[in-house]
């Protein structure tokens, strides 16, 4: 079956500056990819991520290279054996995926065999800020079931008392973007546990985590910058008790589909994230988030301006994107 296949660099101004340990990013540089075919339109979303050495450029030339065996039927199996694991798979197999369905008269969620995405509990994300205006940022949000919390090592213990005393009765999720030390994450571990943290995400960079298996700790922790494809699994045994699944790390819902599957066949409690992307970009990943313990999905939330028809926040209760958005016919 003949199917064309586009991808162009889509950018989405921010509504207020989103600050992590390692930077502050002001837009949202995603790459939307096309595919079309048999009277039927697929979509997918990627964002390239410097942590990854990925750019738009770098991510738009690959797709070029892979769109000929997309044009001439390959399937996504093919396309995970001729393009690693990434934001510009990602954008090409959840299109695959988003066409299939419609071709076939189904949805996504049948074909995967999973059920019908529903609102899901997602994380509200407080960014890097003074700690007073970290807590009215909280404050606005403390109906919410979750909130996630970026910090770096400067201020760190002073931001979390300031979300969590602003934000009495939320899951905590905090997340240090691997900016912390080991001798940070054992030294401060008793006034995280005080304040009501459910998760550390990440506090080690990923190539210094091996120190994790010496804690001991009653702390949740999980991986997420250790992880992009099942083939990392056995190594992060006895570091992690969870980790963050996210599309642009995996390549794709394919990937992601199978980690989930992996990892929780080998112990680890799962969470489902994302970037700074549009709601075509959490869109898989809400497939994902019906079987998570933790969902930090609000990407789009920090959009000016979402694509039409995206996801909606009802006070930390995130509501799908509308019927026939992505994944199924309208």
């Amino acid at each position: 079956m003949l199917r064309t296949l586009s991808a162009r660099h889509d950018r989405f101004a921010l509504n207020a500056p989103f600050r992590i340990s390692r930077g502050v990013k002001t837009a949202a540089d995603v790459v939307t990819v096309t595919v079309a075919g048999a009277g039927h339109v697929g979509r997918g979303e990627g964002v390239p991520y410097p942590r990854y050495g990925e750019t738009v450029e770098a991510a738009l030339a690959a797709i070029e290279q892979a769109r000929a065996l997309i044009e001439r039927g390959g399937s996504r199996a093919d396309l995970a054996g001729a393009m690693p694991a990434g934001a510009a798979r990602n954008a090409v197999d959840n299109a695959l995926w988003d066409w299939e369905a419609r071709a076939a008269g189904t949805s996504v969620s049948d074909r995967a065999g999973l059920p019908a995405v529903a609102p899901v509990a997602s994380a509200i994300t407080v960014a890097i800020d003074h700690p007073d205006a970290m807590a009215a940022v909280a404050a606005r949000h403390a109906d919410a079931p979750l909130l996630k919390v970026k910090v770096a090592r400067e201020d760190a213990l002073r931001q979390i008392a300031a979300v969590r005393a602003a934000a009495p009765t939320p899951r905590l999720i905090v997340d240090p973007n691997e900016s912390w030390t080991i001798e940070e994450v054992r030294g401060w571990q008793d006034e995280l546990i005080a304040q009501r943290v459910d998760l550390l995400e990440q506090p080690l960079p990923a190539g210094e985590d091996g120190a994790l298996a010496a804690l001991e700790t009653s702390l949740a922790i999980c991986a997420d910058e250790s992880l992009h494809t099942a083939a990392d699994l056995g190594a992060l045994r006895g570091r992690y008790t969870h980790v963050n699944i996210k599309l642009d790390k995996t390549g794709g819902l394919t990937e992601a589909l199978s980690l989930a599957e992996a990892a929780s066949a080998m112990g680890f409690g799962l969470m489902v994230g994302c970037m700074v992307c549009s709601s075509l970009g959490i869109a898989p990943a809400l497939l994902l988030a019906q079987r998570a313990q933790f969902v930090d999905l609000d990407g789009p939330l920090w959009l000016a301006a979402d694509r039409d028809g995206g996801a909606i926040d009802d006070h930390g209760i995130l509501q799908p994107p509308r019927r026939g958005f992505w994944g199924e016919a309208a």
